[in-house]
């Protein structure tokens, strides 16, 4: 915006001079197009102050209304068609990704303002190594990037006391990612309102036999300590053989650190589960809308919410039977 004085000068040189510069009509014409810049300026800047007013208290509204009902407390996301949107606005695949992320910090600012506690995020599959490598190393980029700007806004963070966890094998990840995001998890491990949980290098038929590998693990050494002691092991049944159960399972598993996801989002009409958290979804509201991930708003999470909303007896009878 041009600054108050240049206004000012524009304003008063016209009001004073303007009858002795006729002759001079460029000048007069670049005068007049400052001030016109000027007043389009102000303009713009109130409209703008105003709508966006006007949707903030539309948004409260309708999300007061919402919480009438039951909410979901742990939300994930399947972000597809970054690549799609890119070649449906003839952009680079680059671009792309970058709309993606834009359309992540709504989607999660929405999540988290109507009372969501949880929100998954499938960044990067353990599978997506296997795409070109220039593919790779801009999206391992541009989530350094993100990461680093991210922990620039950190006092923000704290404030609404967002909790960032990344999840999966994330030795697989390039060093520069990786460092940032250890940092990422350090610099909030105190907050605990909210929880973002990013998994990169993740696949559940990864993270389903670590965790079988794992459990089993722990279980012959707590069973061979027990025995070094004389004690008896309860978990050992007749056969002699150790019992694995469940609850031992799921205490190994990358996504132990949440609740189960009561919504699973894929974004474009998909419906594929793509690897991504088959053990958690069993009794899960699957919601697909037809947008692209960039395209993705308050009105795919408001309408993902009343459609959980609408089934949510449903689902909890399953959860109680299962």
């Amino acid at each position: 915006m041009t600054p108050w004085y240049r206004r000012e000068h524009c304003s008063i040189y016209l009001v004073h001079h303007k009858r002795k510069l006729p002759e001079n009509g460029v000048l007069y014409s670049k005068l007049t197009q400052k001030r016109k810049q000027v007043e389009d300026e102000r303009s713009n800047g109130t409209i703008s102050k105003f709508l966006g007013g006007v949707n903030h208290t539309l948004r409260k509204l309708i999300f007061r209304v919402i919480s009438s009902r039951p909410i979901p407390e742990h939300i994930a996301f399947i972000l597809d068609g970054n690549r799609r949107f890119a070649k449906k606005w003839k952009l680079t695949e680059g671009a792309g990704h970058k709309a993606g992320f834009f359309a992540l910090m709504a989607v999660l600012k929405y999540c988290y303002e109507i009372g969501v506690k949880y929100v998954t995020i499938y960044a990067f599959s353990l599978d997506n190594f296997n795409r070109r490598p220039d593919e790779v190393q801009y999206v391992m980029d541009l989530m350094q990037e993100k990461i680093e700007g991210f922990l620039n806004e950190l006092t923000l963070i704290n404030q609404y006391g967002v909790r960032v966890l990344f999840i999966g094998d994330l030795d697989r990840l390039y060093e520069p990612v990786r460092i940032a995001a250890e940092k990422a998890m350090e610099a909030t491990a105190k907050n605990s309102r909210t929880y973002l949980l990013v998994c990169v290098a993740y696949t559940s038929s990864h993270e389903i036999p670590r965790a079988i590998h794992e459990a089993c693990q722990e279980k012959s050494e707590a069973n061979s300590i027990r025995i070094m002691n004389g004690n008896m092991n309860t978990d050992i049944n007749h056969g002699g053989q150790s019992v694995i159960k469940v609850v031992d399972l799921e205490k190994h598993m990358y996504m132990g650190v949440a609740p189960d996801p009561d919504i699973l989002v894929r974004s474009s009409g998909e419906t594929r589960l793509s690897n991504f958290l088959l053990w958690q979804t069993t009794n899960c509201f699957l919601y697909s809308p037809k947008a692209l991930w960039p395209e993705m708003g308050f009105w795919q999470v408001v309408w993902g919410i009343l459609e959980f909303q609408k089934n949510y007896q449903y689902y909890e009878k399953k959860k109680k039977q299962a």
